[in-house]
């Protein structure tokens, strides 16, 4: 007996067809069967945010999301922001304002920073610091983060 689901997605603008067992996370179909290794799987519950991605335009955590759950659904992952070989305004914000150090929680802090920019057009730094609060980082004390936002949203 096949106990295997077939699920349809689109991420980052392509669309795919896989077959995955129905309890296997989002964030590991993304990256064991896509093969999209941007997409970090950090604390597995939800809580550290570096496996934040774009769901359907809104930032979720694919940790706590089954790949069957995206079944038709339209993903954005950290590979889907640049785009002809040049950062978008947001990595380009991290770039230059040292808005990273290890980068293990970095794609998951750009996803949220996107949604949270989406959302919130001309934000505070109190705003911008509750929003990324979302993603936990142990490097940067996320000083370089949040001014990394705040130029990012000047830029749009």
């Amino acid at each position: 007996m096949d106990d295997l689901v077939e699920i349809a997605l689109t991420v980052n603008g392509k669309a795919y067809r896989g077959r995955c067992e129905p309890r296997k996370l989002l964030v590991d179909f993304i990256r064991e069967d896509l093969g999209l290794t941007g997409t970090h799987a950090g604390c597995e519950h939800g809580i550290c945010g570096s496996c934040t991605i774009l769901f359907n335009g809104q930032a979720a955590r694919s940790c706590t999301t089954l790949a069957v759950q995206a079944d038709g659904a339209e993903l954005k992952t950290i590979e889907g922001l640049a785009s002809d070989g040049h950062f978008h305004p947001l990595q380009q914000a991290f770039h230059d304002h040292h808005g990273l150090q290890c980068g293990f929680c970095t794609p998951g802090m750009l996803m949220t920073a996107l949604d949270f920019l989406n959302t919130v057009q001309h934000p505070t730094e109190e705003q911008i610091r509750h929003a990324m609060s979302a993603v936990l980082c142990r490097c940067t004390g996320y000083d370089g983060i949040v001014k990394a936002v705040a130029a990012a949203a000047k830029s749009e």
